[in-house]
């Protein structure tokens, strides 16, 4: 058993965002053309703690390197306000010839990273023109990866709106973001609707529950990559073209998608997958005047495809720790 730590993660993913893009875009064509295998994720709930959870994930990779795994993610939010990380995750790789176990690895960066990319593809297909600024509503790990991803993949922003209900905490992360986004300016919005109509692209990446927040400041054309599923109310998702990563997967646990789902019956007002954006097979056409919205749900694949180069890359290197003896 191969186990990577946190920070050989880290180190080895350190300047790779092009060929996680990459990596994340193979894996939704994969998915697409339906040579990947990925169950409902599974939500782990408690009786008396209604926002902490921990999501299984299992899936399947097919294609000349196939692999399956299973990521096992655990958000507690009450951990921000103790200075911890809101999620933290670990990944099981099986290997293809017999099933055994194969690598254990800390995946919570995997987990970010593959998020933010997931945006970033979805925010190239979707912008109508190359946007010069994105306003990243909400200002935790997973914003400071969208930012990270958004600015690698689209080079023409020179400009970030940031908005948190804690100020303070959007002001420091306006400090520190200029690291992985340098040549972009930084602007800390004091309310939620002047972020959305100050930029073409917003990200939305908080830790709501609830449905709370429309789309009538944004801009005519803006692209809202809804990160965080759960922002927008119903009637912003039904009045928007709609992008989601897979629809069984995003229709499900309450998300506002579920619940537009629910007060319409069907799943019409979902326009197409990212996935068939990347291969060129989805029947759309972005109109300029409305809203695009894009949500996904978050795919195992994903993960998968990136911890699958992860435990390759430090194989290769000698990296991590080699745990004898873990099998019969």
């Amino acid at each position: 058993m191969l186990i990577i730590r946190h920070a050989e993660v880290r180190d080895l993913l350190h300047g790779q965002e092009k060929r996680v893009l990459s990596l994340v875009a193979d894996a939704y064509r994969l998915h697409d053309e339906g040579r990947t295998a990925l169950p409902h994720s599974v939500f782990l709930r408690f009786p008396d703690r209604a926002r902490d959870r921990i999501i299984g994930l299992p899936a399947y990779v097919g294609g000349d390197d196939a692999v399956a795994g299973m990521k096992w993610i655990a958000s507690f939010p009450g951990n921000v306000a103790e200075g911890k990380a809101r999620a933290s995750a670990a990944m099981l790789l099986n290997s293809m010839a017999d099933g055994t176990p194969q690598a254990l690895i800390e995946a919570s960066l995997i987990s970010a990273q593959r998020t933010a990319a997931s945006a970033a593809l979805a925010a190239a297909e979707l912008v109508p023109e190359p946007p010069r600024g994105i306003a990243l509503i909400g200002t935790g790990p997973i914003n400071h990866e969208v930012l990270r991803f958004a600015a690698a993949h689209l080079p023409s922003l020179r400009e970030a709106v940031v908005f948190d209900l804690d100020r303070a905490r959007a002001a420091a992360f306006a400090d520190r973001a200029g690291e992985v986004a340098p040549g972009v300016t930084f602007t800390v919005a004091e309310r939620v609707e002047e972020a959305l109509a100050a930029q073409p692209l917003v990200s939305l990446a908080t830790s709501a529950v609830e449905p709370h927040l429309d789309l009538a400041a944004c801009a005519p054309g803006a692209t809202v990559l809804h990160v965080s599923l759960r922002d927008l109310t119903v009637e912003a998702v039904l009045g928007a073209q709609n992008v989601v990563d897979d629809a069984d997967h995003v229709c499900r646990e309450r998300t506002t998608l579920h619940l537009a789902e629910l007060a319409t019956g069907g799943r019409e007002f979902i326009d197409a997958s990212l996935g068939a954006l990347l291969r060129g097979t989805a029947d759309f056409r972005r109109d300029p005047a409305r809203t695009a919205v894009f949500s996904p749900f978050g795919l195992g694949i994903l993960d998968l495809a990136l911890a699958r180069w992860v435990r390759d890359e430090a194989a290769a290197r000698g990296t991590g720790v080699r745990v004898e003896g873990f099998l019969p």
